[in-house]
């Protein structure tokens, strides 16, 4: 997938810039309407992702703008205006979704795949999540929300244990600081901040991890595998 991301605050610009390249979605960032119309004149993209407080001309008449001479991309609108009256407007007058900030970057991530699987031919749906997730020694109760380590119950912090679900939920995959950041601390986090090495030396103690089952892929993030369930 390849996306224009038109957002002119800098800093969040490039957070998803990151967040969305780790995901493996290649994607161009630029600050202005003015200059996303420039790269469309001879690019293509799967998705635009666009702001609407933008200098110049705003999101709003830009996705009105292409919609009037023909450009079908699919539009996803990302505001920090929640009205009912604005997210209306910015979906009547062309754009496919609408995201309000600050969003979780896995939702984000999840809307734009819908946006893709819709303009092309529809998949598989996803089979609703077990009730339980497992990895190795560690367990997690869905419902209860309960964590366990070696059978026996574990107390755990409410980011300690949205962590915790996130490397289980993607067992032997690299998920980069950017992807962890955006995903349990939220899209405006401060991708200098080392709060995520943090987290992990306690989950690795808290849970009695041996050294093999999460580990550290330097330069990038982490990996979680199951591990020797002894």
């Amino acid at each position: 997938m390849k996306v224009l991301l038109v957002e002119d605050e800098v800093r969040v610009a490039d957070f998803v810039s990151r967040g969305l390249r780790a995901e493996g979605i290649s994607n161009v960032s630029v600050t202005s309407a003015e200059r996303a119309e420039e790269i469309l004149e001879h690019d293509k993209f799967d998705a635009i992702l666009l702001d609407v407080m933008l200098p110049g001309m705003n999101g709003l008449d830009f996705c009105r703008s292409l919609r009037d001479r023909g450009d079908h991309t699919p539009i996803l609108i990302l505001s920090a205006l929640d009205e009912t009256d604005q997210r209306v407007k910015g979906l009547k007058i062309g754009a496919d979704d609408y995201l309000v900030k600050p969003f979780e970057f896995d939702e984000l991530v999840a809307r734009l795949e819908a946006l893709h699987r819709r303009a092309r031919k529809p998949e598989t749906y996803r089979a609703v999540p077990a009730p339980r997730l497992v990895g190795g020694h560690i367990e997690i109760d869905r419902g209860s929300l309960q964590v366990f380590a070696h059978g026996e119950e574990v107390e755990v912090t409410e980011k300690e244990r949205e962590l915790l679900m996130l490397f289980l939920a993607s067992p032997n995959r690299v998920l980069s600081r950017e992807r962890i950041l955006n995903s349990v601390w939220g899209a405006h986090a401060d991708p200098l901040t080392n709060v995520v090495d943090v987290y992990i030396g306690r989950l690795r103690k808290k849970m009695m991890m041996p050294r093999d089952q999460l580990v550290t892929v330097r330069g990038v993030g982490y990996r979680f595998s199951g591990g020797d369930p002894a």
